[in-house]
């Protein structure tokens, strides 16, 4: 199995195809094999590449929490690349990996030839912050006490999976079964290291508005935790445009593919055609409600 060496850990991937490279990062639920859709349907074009993060196996597995957290986690996306020999990439995240991804944007734009942000948001409003802290505490608890298999029966019937499992049931029940195959360490450690200390997307306004990288926002509808925060993003990165799916929850990429893909073929194109532009926030007046460019 492939394994690459970043940090003190070894990270597995896997990968299909040839061209420009496309790295996806998986959600908290999910690992590689939530990316398989995309590795069919992208690597016809581009050299795809999907991988496990720490805490999952086969990759490693860190015995203590504070070795989990929201730099690690980018710091790993930006190890990845170098260690295959990538000096720039196309990366897709999803939830926790959307999260990895834009602190990846942030902290490595050199190696950002764009970045596609699936389905952030949870735990990002400043007032919910300590609920979601423990929240992810409460959960990585039940993972040490009960084991995967167990909390697996709550956490993947939230209101926002609800869609992808009156889908595609087939599709859910596979996912379904994903998650509760992780370890259990790895996604206790997880939650406490990375989950509960990662900082509010609205903490981050002043690096978010310095981002010059191409980014696409994707979210579903019906992924209400996210739907503010993904406006707040659309409104200060300079980079961003926003596409809504309707009738959609969470993984946006696995409940709806077809549309994932048009939208992430589409944006590639441009950004590598020159065709996705960069705004000027400055020139955008905070009161100009009716559209006539007051100053």
């Amino acid at each position: 199995m492939p394994y690459a060496r970043v940090g003190r850990i070894q990270l597995y991937y896997e990968e299909a195809g040839s061209g420009d490279p496309v790295l996806f990062v998986h959600e908290f639920a999910g690992d590689h094999r939530s990316w398989e859709p995309q590795m069919g349907r992208l690597s016809r074009r581009y050299r795809c590449i999907a991988f496990n993060a720490r805490g999952y196996p086969p990759s490693d597995v860190p015995e203590s929490w504070q070795d989990y957290s929201q730099d690690a986690a980018a710091e790993d996306v930006a190890g990845l690349l170098r260690a295959l020999d990538l000096h720039k990439a196309h990366v897709v995240g999803c939830s926790m990996g959307a999260f990895a991804t834009l602190h990846f944007g942030l902290r490595f734009p050199d190696l950002a030839r764009s970045l596609v942000v699936v389905g952030a948001g949870y735990g990002a409003p400043l007032e919910l912050r300590e609920r979601f802290q423990r929240e992810a505490n409460a959960v990585a608890d039940r993972i040490e006490a009960e084991g995967m298999a167990e909390v697996a029966k709550t956490y993947m019937t939230s209101p926002s999976r609800a869609p992808f499992r009156a889908k595609d049931p087939r599709g859910f029940a596979n996912a379904y079964r994903i998650f509760s195959e992780h370890s259990a360490r790895g996604s206790a450690n997880t939650l406490r290291g990375y989950q509960a200390r990662r900082p509010s997307l609205y903490a981050l306004e002043a690096e978010l508005k310095r981002l010059r990288v191409p980014t696409l926002l994707v979210i579903g509808d019906e992924d209400d935790p996210g739907l503010d925060a993904n406006l707040f993003l659309k409104r200060t990165i300079p980079g961003a445009g926003l596409a809504v799916v309707p009738r959609t929850g969470h993984a946006v990429n696995l409940e709806e593919p077809d549309h994932f893909h048009r939208l992430v073929e589409d944006f590639f194109a441009q950004v590598e055609h020159g065709g996705w532009s960069i705004r000027d926030l400055e020139g955008i007046a905070p009161d100009d409600i009716l559209g006539m460019g007051r100053r």
